[in-house]
């Protein structure tokens, strides 16, 4: 349940400005997300940068690191693409004026 204590009352708002604050904080989502998957590509990148013992990059042609994190990382980068996803479609279809529904 949500806990509207701390929401402002709605606004009654002619309908293109109503539409422009929707776009606005669905353009915010959208920021936030990359902002995340960004966050995860750095530490994808940093976890597989790390050395063995012998100064061998990891990755390199005669190393394979098999680790328990990026599996964690490319779930989570996937459903933060879907959700990129679904805001991009309402995004259209709020500035689709064409179509009403």
């Amino acid at each position: 349940m949500l806990n509207s204590a701390g929401t402002p009352p709605l606004v009654t708002l002619p309908e293109v400005d109503s539409r422009r604050l929707i776009a606005a904080d669905l353009r915010s989502l959208i920021a936030q997300i990359e902002s995340s998957m960004r966050l995860i590509d750095a530490a994808m990148i940093k976890a597989g940068a790390l050395q063995d013992d012998g100064g061998d990059q990891a990755g390199s042609a005669d190393i394979f690191v098999l680790d328990d994190v990026t599996p964690r990382y490319a779930t989570a980068s996937a459903a933060l693409n879907a959700c990129r996803a679904g805001l991009d479609h309402a995004l259209h279809c709020l500035s689709d004026t064409s179509n009403p529904a």
